[in-house]
Order: C-alpha cells, then structure tokens, then sequence
C-alpha cells in the first residue's frame, strides 16, 4: 500500500554546508554541498527512516498475536 504523507523540512546554510532536518520525525537529517544535495539527501533519509521503523514494527507484531495495526490520521497546525 502506497500512502502519501507530508512533512516539514527545515533547511539551514552554515558556512560551508546545507543542514537539513524533518521536524516531525527525529533522527531524520542530512548534510549537503547545495541545496540541491540536501533535498535529495534529506528525502533519502526520511524514506531509509520510515522503512526501518516500519520493519521493525511489522517484525516485532509477527511475534505478537495480541498486538493490532490501524492507520490514523492527525491534523498539525503550523
């Protein structure tokens, strides 16, 4: 199943890089040369996060019969 989501990037240039982190979800940040860099990084990472912690879930409820998945829905303000 495909969902689609949608996160805040923070982007900052320090003197020689771009840093770049997801506000929502910790752990998730990079580094580039341009901005350019960091965008493609930053998504990379995010989806390498998203992937492992699903895994980890799904891995960790196979061994759990009593446990439950449901998808829900929240509504951030800015």
């Amino acid at each position: 199943m495909t969902t689609k989501n949608q996160f805040t990037a923070v982007y900052k240039k320090t003197k020689d890089w771009f840093i770049a982190w997801v506000e929502e979800i910790p752990g998730v940040n990079t580094q580039g040369k341009t901005m350019k860099e960091v965008r493609e990084n930053l998504h990379e990472a995010l989806l390498l996060v998203l992937e492992t912690n699903r895994n980890h879930s799904r891995s960790a409820l196979k061994k759990d019969s009593s446990a439950k998945r449901e998808l829900i829905s929240v509504r951030l303000s800015a």
